[in-house]
């Protein structure tokens, strides 16, 4: 999966493009921007996709969304990295998520507080031989020099990750002075005091302080988003309005109307209806005495992506017509088909397309619906 998350070519603006001249978003690949060094890591960047995947598959447009980076001042004082989601409305950009690197603070924090070590250990599948940077305060020559502080800088020389440890390493071999934090205060250490060396050694595992990505959305927001993104009226008539949300998130999944008000229709209608309830889909039966255009023009207002009519061809068994939203082309489906097909049409497992080209198509009339 982080492969595959690597490989999306997203929307970003750069913390550097927010104070320089060319304030413009930029697209590129997850994968180039960890390379790059302009995501901090690929579990930040799988966590940005995994977000622009989600906010396409609730319906939000992939060219009104972007991730921008938190400016220096904006940054947590926990965070290596932060990003938010921010999408494009009447109102400007809205921020609608953040994710942020909390890298291992949190743990190191209460590991610094509670002199307990906070790590998790990995065992390795075989054991490896590895370089590892060994380092060996002399506390003989720190208890001389330190007095009383000794053994909170031996333990601080110790608890040195290999970045901080090799930083003092090649600092003490130029002959300079390196130095350790110890709470709020900060200690000089000489060559004499602590040998750092690297060693060959076979490991059969290793000790890490696990790392978080904290990721934090806006559902209110995100809901506000869709709307604004959903609505659009019919061409040529812009008193028909439409919500066309994602089938997976529109609250009600399908219509079921009877051609006209007749006792057989209604029950076929029924019987269909109580199929679709059965296989988890929530539906709207409509059997007022509207028309048939009126009726698919209401359900299109609340966003159902698909219309069920039951017709005088379905008393003679040749199924009902199923109708999609946005296209508002229709294609004729048995009866025993159509919980089923509704079913992986939401859960996005075939397309539209698929079904118009395995179902018989129904012609639409001069004002674009449906003949029956």
């Amino acid at each position: 999966q982080l492969c595959t998350q690597l490989d999306l070519c997203i929307i970003i603006y750069l913390s550097v493009a927010l104070v320089g001249d060319d304030k413009r978003a930029a697209a590129v690949s997850l994968g180039s921007a960890v390379s790059q060094g302009i995501i901090a890591n690929e579990t930040l960047a799988y966590f940005i996709g995994r977000t622009w995947l989600l906010f396409l598959k609730l319906g939000v447009d992939p060219q009104r969304m972007r991730f921008r980076q938190h400016l220096q001042h904006e940054m947590a004082h926990y965070a290596e990295d932060c990003w938010d989601a921010e999408v494009q409305t009447s109102y400007g950009w809205v921020e609608c998520a953040g994710l942020a690197d909390r890298s291992a603070y949190d743990l190191r924090a209460h590991t610094t507080a509670s002199k307990i070590e906070l790590t998790a250990y990995e065992k390795f599948s075989e054991p490896r031989e590895v370089d590892v940077l060994r380092v060996l305060p002399n506390k003989k020559e720190l208890g001389l020099a330190l007095k009383k502080d000794a053994k909170p800088v031996t333990e601080a020389l110790e608890a040195l990750t290999e970045e901080d440890a090799e930083c003092l390493r090649k600092t003490l071999e130029t002959g300079q002075k390196g130095s350790v934090t110890v709470g709020d205060q900060k200690f000089e250490v000489t060559s004499s005091m602590v040998e750092i060396k690297r060693e060959r050694k076979k490991l059969t595992g290793r000790n890490f302080t696990p790392s978080v990505i904290e990721p934090s959305f806006g559902i209110g927001r995100i809901i506000y988003c869709i709307f604004e993104h959903s609505y659009y009226t019919r061409e040529g008539d812009e008193s028909r309005a439409v919500f066309k949300f994602s089938p997976t998130v529109a609250p009600t999944k399908a219509t079921v109307f009877p051609l006209v008000q007749k006792e057989a229709l209604n029950e076929h209608a029924s019987s269909i209806s109580a199929a679709l309830t059965a296989a988890g889909l929530s539906n709207i039966i409509d059997i007022s005495g509207n028309t048939i255009g009126k009726r698919y023009a209401r359900t299109d207002e609340i966003g159902v992506p698909y219309a069920i009519t039951v017709d005088f061809d379905t008393l003679e068994g040749e199924g009902a017509t199923l109708r999609e939203r946005d296209s508002m082309s229709q294609v004729r489906v048995p009866v025993a088909d159509i919980a089923n097909l509704v079913r992986q049409l939401v859960d996005c497992k075939i397309s539209w397309d698929d079904v118009a080209a395995k179902y018989p198509a129904v012609q639409k009339t001069a004002d674009g619906d449906e003949q029956h």
